[in-house]
């Protein structure tokens, strides 16, 4: 059985990914209410709520398989413009590396590392962030890959992620497991383009990561969507009037197709500030129809948690997105148990990795990469 460690764990949704056949030897946030909920779905055993800073090897106990590191992304959201991993946050990246050197020193690197943050983190600083990512890799002996997936692959959710898995260098890799160049949909223009501005050392020590594309995903946003939700309520008719003059002309083109639809349609909302024709700044609602959410964010502020609004013929409703809605978007089973409060299990949700989205790294990279040393294990 592999064994793994979770940093920036939040709610564990790495592990829920991972599945029942990896054991999870440690894990830690530092953000308590996230903690609460770690140990209300898994237990406290493996858990550490503290900051990374604070976290020394003696803290990690055995020998992991895997280290996964979904490390903050705020700094890293708006391309280039953030203070990427200079940052408060997003700067949690190096305390994270600290950890790898120290157990390298003592033995006890893990064969695999998973890093996961937002696509900014590709173009950050003119690309620098991504380099020294990759240069970090090397640096302590690992080969490394880029993937960008996109959750709507599996749930009903548009949500890019750029995701950086190495492996160490002592470590066989099974060709099936490689490409000898780029391949759609998980290698993007986007990680093409920083690759070929990496130095060519690093460049040496890339790996194009041959993943197959999953089945076609049949469900839709709709499918997802609670009737009687029971963390928000429904709008009144006239907020729902107030929602809908909000949108531009095209946007309200969109409402009146789904209207016309024939079938209940479902649509995810975002309040953002554009120019008008007069170049005026308005607060404009957008809305999409493609059977597909938003992607999910934190909710630093009102205009961030996405609204709904359904369609069923002349009948429009709307509301805030449920807490359970959320969590069903990031591949969570209804019986996984949320935070009481609606905020707290926004900003959990928002702040995850789609469990759907591990499940398929660990199935076609994590464990066949793992296979032969397992089997090593089994025998000794």
């Amino acid at each position: 059985m592999p064994k793994f460690y979770e940093f920036f764990a939040g709610g564990g949704m790495a592990r829920m990914g991972l599945g029942p056949n990896w054991t999870c030897l440690f894990a830690n946030d530092f953000d308590f209410k996230k903690g609460l909920t770690y140990q209300a779905n898994f237990g406290s055993d493996a858990l550490k709520v503290a900051d990374i800073r604070a976290i020394t090897p003696a803290d990690l106990p055995g020998l992991a398989d895997l280290m996964w590191g979904s490390f903050p992304c705020q700094d890293l959201s708006l391309a280039g413009v953030g203070a990427g991993l200079r940052g408060e946050r997003s700067g949690t990246f190096y305390p994270f590396w600290d950890v790898v050197r120290a157990l390298k020193a003592e033995g006890r690197a893990p064969r695999l590392i998973a890093l996961e943050n937002v696509c900014g983190t590709l173009t950050s600083h003119g690309g620098q962030d991504f380099e020294a990512i990759c240069r970090t890799f090397v640096e302590v002996g690992y080969r490394w890959g880029a993937l960008v997936i996109n959750a709507d692959l599996f749930v009903p959710q548009s949500r890019p992620r750029l995701f950086v898995i190495g492996v160490r260098a002592d470590v066989a890799i099974d060709p099936a497991l490689l490409s000898p160049e780029p391949l759609a949909p998980f290698h993007t223009r986007g990680i093409c383009r920083a690759v070929e501005a990496l130095p060519r050392a690093l460049r040496a020590q890339m790996l194009w990561w041959n993943v197959p594309t999953p089945s076609h995903r049949v469900s839709t946003f709709a499918e997802e969507i609670e009737e009687h939700p029971t963390s928000v309520t429904w709008h009144t008719p006239a907020e729902t009037e107030q929602l809908l003059a909000k949108m531009s002309p095209l946007n309200n083109a969109k409402v009146t197709a789904a209207m016309r639809a024939g079938r209940r349609m479902v649509g995810g909302v975002y309040k953002r500030t554009r120019l008008n024709e007069k170049g005026v700044k308005v607060q404009r609602a957008e809305v999409r129809f493609d059977d597909v959410a938003g992607c999910l964010r934190t909710p630093a502020g009102g205009s961030s948690r996405q609204v709904i609004l359904v369609v069923d013929g002349q009948k429009i409703r709307s509301r805030l997105i449920s807490a359970r809605e959320t969590a069903r978007l990031m591949g969570l089973p209804d019986d996984y148990k949320l935070p009481r409060n609606y905020n707290e299990a926004y900003h959990l949700t928002g702040d995850g990795v789609v469990v759907d989205v591990v499940r398929h790294l660990s199935q076609h990279i994590f464990e066949p990469l793992l296979a032969e040393a397992l089997e090593a294990r089994e025998v000794a």
